[in-house]
């Protein structure tokens, strides 16, 4: 199919693409890398009267180092995230995820602040920003303000931005020391999206774990970040049970729903496998 007929604004700034936008109304689309919208469009899953192609704006494009954070706008693509040398450093759960991201030429394309506006709810980024508690900083022309992951991501596909308003970069934590880094994802092709996905942090102190983090992806309608479910396990002396405890409970507390393709025990015994997986190698990386 062919996407119906819009008009079409490329802007040479941020300022003029929010001005685009405004004049625009929210039946306007913004479009970056395109590896969500363009399907979607042709598929006339999405009719906006409008597309504001936001490809000239190259001074969202960046990864910063600001201390305790990394910064990285929102038009950096899939592949520089996970190609850099500061990201893999400083933040190797978010590169670790961006390199599973559909093939070569998808990752050359797609766009951090795509991904995150998109908000499919199996998509890496949106796991990672939820497991991070990545803070998102949003711009339109009243101003700007920040949302942690956990209320921007609202329900499938939905999110807290507003019609007039672009994602302009996204802030994510630094590793601490001693802490180690896992995601892993199942799925039935490589590039496809995963079916759940796991993404985990453990920090040691001594031999006793300091901070447990774990995000999940495929098993609701959001990430969902299970940190109430983790508290009785911080704290505690690592031993050879401790991970297969942790997905136990995990894999206990997830309500995934059946449909047609997936049942629900199946991605539950699927949550199981990988938090325990994600677990062991984190606490390797920790160690190490």
């Amino acid at each position: 199919m062919k996407p119906a007929a819009f008009d079409y604004f490329r802007p040479s700034s941020l300022e003029e693409a929010l001005q685009q936008l405004a004049a625009c109304g929210d039946r306007a689309k913004v479009i970056a890398g395109g590896q969500s919208l363009g399907p979607m469009l042709n598929m006339r899953l999405a009719t906006p009267s409008d597309l504001i192609d936001l490809n000239d704006l190259t001074e969202l494009a960046y990864i910063r180092d600001l201390g305790d954070t990394l910064e990285i706008g929102a038009l950096t693509r899939h592949d520089q995230i996970a190609e850099s040398k500061l990201v893999q450093a400083r933040c190797p759960l978010l590169a670790q995820a961006a390199k599973t991201i559909g093939h070569y030429a998808i990752r050359q394309r797609g766009t951090i602040g795509g991904s995150l506006a998109h908000a499919d709810p199996v998509a890496q980024l949106p796991l990672i920003a939820t497991t991070l508690e990545a803070k998102i900083e949003i711009v339109s022309r009243g101003g700007q303000r920040s949302l942690p992951a956990s209320a921007f991501f609202q329900s499938v596909m939905t999110t807290a931005l507003a019609p007039d308003e672009i994602i302009r970069c996204v802030h994510f934590p630094k590793v601490a020391v001693n802490e180690g880094t896992s995601f892993q994802l199942f799925n039935r092709r490589h590039g496809d999206y995963a079916i759940v996905a796991v993404a985990a942090t453990v920090a040691l102190d001594g031999e006793r774990v300091s901070c447990v983090r774990v995000g999940l992806s495929g098993v609701s309608a959001v990430p969902l970040a299970c940190d109430d479910i983790l508290r009785p396990f911080s704290g505690r002396v690592v031993n050879a049970a401790w991970a297969t405890e942790v997905a136990l409970a995990v894999r206990a507390a997830v309500s995934p729903e059946d449909d047609q393709r997936i049942a629900a025990v199946y991605r539950k015994e699927l949550t199981q496998t990988l938090v325990e997986r994600a677990l062991v190698r984190a606490l390797s990386r920790a160690k190490g």
